[in-house]
């Protein structure tokens, strides 16, 4: 994989994917010690730094601002440690500003199209109704602006985002990203051990209902 290249779709939960999920978690419910702790494991695991630095990125759309800049700021602290060699800040290269709002627009379509699956149309429905300004942000900043970067690949995302899910309790986003990880062709078995890498990082009685929510899906 050459650098800044999205990594091919996950057919396995390998250690750098592995730790990757439990990083995840512990950004989502855990405290700065829990976080650097986790950063370890993606260094021993090898998980490759861009990774790491994307993950990071996303999480504020998932655990809030306060957590994202906890989290980069062990990541930067980790770097100048040379724990982390090898990554760097990266931008889109697009700028910011409105004049690219089109362009996200259209690829958050895309990307919560593949996510949600059958389930899209009655997902935009129902976020328009809550307020539109919710659905346009979600499209745009969620789908668009961060989901949709180069640098890892949508399956790994869906797993990161389950992880994070758990985590802090949000069983009803939980059972969409649980279908949204098969609607981008993760395979259930991956899905299963990503839950099982939770084991020890997440409170067990949500790791409880995950698994139940996990078998409803599963349709057993």
């Amino acid at each position: 994989m050459t650098d800044g290249a999205t990594p091919p779709p996950i057919l396995t939960l390998d250690a750098a994917s592995r730790a990757l999920v439990r990083l995840s978690a512990r950004i989502a419910g855990g405290s700065e010690l829990d976080v650097r702790a986790a950063l370890r494991e993606t260094m021993d695991a090898a998980t490759p730094p861009l990774w790491v630095e994307e993950l990071i990125l996303q999480s504020y759309l998932f655990c809030g601002f306060p957590r994202a800049l906890n989290a980069m700021r062990e990541w930067r602290r980790a770097l100048r440690n040379g724990e982390g060699v090898g990554a760097k800040g990266r931008g889109t290269g697009l700028g910011t500003g409105d004049e690219i709002s089109p362009q996200f627009l259209a690829e958050g379509e895309a990307t919560c199209a593949r996510v949600y699956g059958k389930f899209y149309d009655k997902l935009r429905h129902n976020i328009v109704a809550l307020h539109p300004e919710l659905d346009h942000w979600m499209i745009v900043e969620g789908y668009g602006k961060v989901l949709s970067r180069p640098g890892l690949d949508l399956g790994r995302r869906e797993l990161c985002i389950v992880a994070a899910c758990v985590a802090s309790g949000q069983d009803r986003q939980l059972h969409s990203h649980l279908h949204g990880s098969r609607n981008v062709s993760v395979p259930d078995s991956v899905i299963g051990f990503a839950l099982d890498a939770l084991e020890g990082v997440v409170e067990g009685a949500n790791l409880e209902r995950a698994r139940g929510l996990w078998l409803k899906v599963r349709g057993q």
